[in-house]
């Protein structure tokens, strides 16, 4: 008898067949915007669409006589490969349209879209047709909640329970569901995820913001992912600063729990301002931005540092709003340029690169360790003071006022060395592959905490079309190992999980 674990490959492939579906319609509402604004490639774009529709499909067809039990091995690996799989047929329209005709570069656009890194390897965004800047947007929207979700509110018609792919997609802590029923869950929060994106849409537009652009940035933010429209990012619009702090608080709507935005419009706002991690992840901001708009005020060139218009050099507006935008771009993991932070000060520089390893708050749409990990790892340093003084108290750590069970403890501290193992083996393979050091230090960091600009060569006003071939791809799985939050897709390199035992 065989000790290796037999997976449930027909109902795996279905599932896949069905997010390639999914994929596919994406691609022909892209051909739609490029018809609208006859950008020559509607013909390529719909054919990619229709080649992912059929292929996925058929897949389903050949599956579909399958046991619909789902374990919690076959979670992961239909999360691990949904996202691979997506990401192989997202390159379609790059490839069919020319626009990167290399698979290498079009596979990481198409990941870096999908894991909302916002990470380029395009030299000039604005020559590109219409319909590519939104697929390009729209990898961002779908990847940003997880199309795993998408795919569980509607596994009801397939007779498929879909708890298992949600725990697999958000492995972290904090897993409150607004309802019992998690196909419910992920509708609400679709629900939520679709009405902040008109909502934002509209008020871009009305801040004058054409509907094109306003569209795509609404879809960039709300999944927290950076691709814009402008070669500039939104440094393009610096001297239109309602633009700029509209995109602010999306980006920090889209950090913040989408939980606690359902309680909002339910008018529970007493469980928002008692959530620990809403707390500090709103008074981090505002320390932060403190000390980023004193650092630009009082020692940085502005006026060298602005991508496209150049900024008053002493207005402490300026400075304020430059400071917020980029501290709530690394820490929301959204990724968006306002200003090159590289050129402000060093100690803004560094300032900066330790923001990437924060990450937004969990059941956000933000990547990196999230707040509520550093949250529960500073409590249980403090404690261990307290337990080395008194061995034999029981000093369980609180979080929310409730006492966390100890595994959850070990697993947030086994996350934390992993995540700090696998930023350092990044760090080592980029040198390996002929990086500098500190363009291998801010590549590491930003493409496993999908934030998106980095350091060095990589920088804000940069992008990632330097880098080598081998680079690239290895850049692709610290992006997938992030934003599936290491676990999902670490534990397919395991004995344990191919073994009964």
């Amino acid at each position: 008898m065989s000790s290796y674990v037999k997976l449930n490959y027909k109902i795996i492939f279905h599932l896949m067949g069905l997010l390639l579906t999914v994929n596919g319609g994406f691609m022909a509402l892209s051909s739609l915007v490029s018809f609208i604004y006859k950008d020559g490639v509607t013909t390529n774009l719909l054919l990619a669409g229709i080649v992912t529709i059929v292929m996925g499909s058929l897949i389903m067809m050949s599956t579909k006589k399958n046991r619909k039990e789902l374990q919690k091995r076959d979670g992961f690996m239909i999360v691990t490969f949904g996202w691979i799989f997506m990401s192989l047929t997202g390159t379609l329209p790059y490839l069919f349209t020319g626009t990167i005709p290399s698979f290498t570069n079009a596979f990481f656009e198409t990941m870096s879209g999908y894991t909302t890194t916002g990470a380029t390897i395009l030299n000039d965004i604005e020559i590109l047709p219409e319909g590519i800047l939104f697929w390009r947007s729209i990898t961002h929207w779908i990847g940003g909640m997880g199309i795993i979700v998408l795919a569980i509110a509607i596994l009801p018609l397939l007779g498929i329970g879909g708890m298992e792919l949600f725990a697999a997609e958000a492995p972290g802590p904090g897993s409150d569901k607004l309802h019992p029923r998690i196909t419910d869950t992920a509708k609400r929060l679709w629900l939520i995820y679709v009405g902040y994106t008109i909502a934002e849409t509209v008020l871009l537009n009305l801040a004058g913001m054409s509907l094109f652009d306003a569209i795509n940035h609404s879809l960039s933010t709300l999944s927290t992912g950076g691709f814009s429209t402008k070669n500039a990012s939104i440094a393009f619009w610096n001297d239109q600063p309602l633009i700029q702090y509209i995109i602010i608080v999306f980006m920090f709507l889209a950090g913040t729990n989408f939980v606690l935005s359902y309680f909002a419009f339910k008018t529970k706002f007493s469980k928002i301002f008692k959530d620990e991690e809403f707390r500090m992840y709103f008074l981090g901001i505002v320390i932060f931005t403190l000390i980023a708009a004193f650092g630009i005020y009082f020692g940085a060139d502005i006026s060298r540092s602005s991508v496209d218009h150049p900024m008053v050099l002493g207005e402490f507006e300026s400075a304020i709003r430059h400071g917020l935008f980029q501290v709530i771009a690394i820490v929301t993991t959204t990724g968006f340029v306002s200003a090159d932070f590289t050129l402000w000060t060093p100690f803004l520089t560094i300032f900066f690169f330790c923001l990437m390893f924060l990450g937004g708050s969990a059941g956000s749409t933000a990547g990196g360790i999230k707040i509520v990990r550093h949250i529960i790892l500073i409590k249980n340093g403090i404690l261990e003071f307290r337990r080395t003084l008194h061995p034999h108290a029981i000093l369980p750590v609180r979080y929310n006022k409730k006492a966390i069970q100890q595994p959850i403890v070990y697993n947030i501290l086994a996350f934390f060395i992993l995540y700090m193992l696998s930023f350092i083996i990044g760090v080592l393979v980029f040198s390996i592959l002929g990086l500098d050091f500190k363009t291998a230090l801010g590549g590491a960091a930003s493409t496993l905490g999908n934030v998106g600009p980095a350091l060095g060569e990589l920088g804000p006003v940069n992008n990632y079309g330097s880098l080598p071939i081998l680079a690239k791809w290895w850049a692709t799985a610290l992006m997938l190992i992030g934003r599936l939050e290491l676990f999902t897709v670490l534990i397919l390199f395991t004995p344990f999980f191919w073994r009964n035992r």
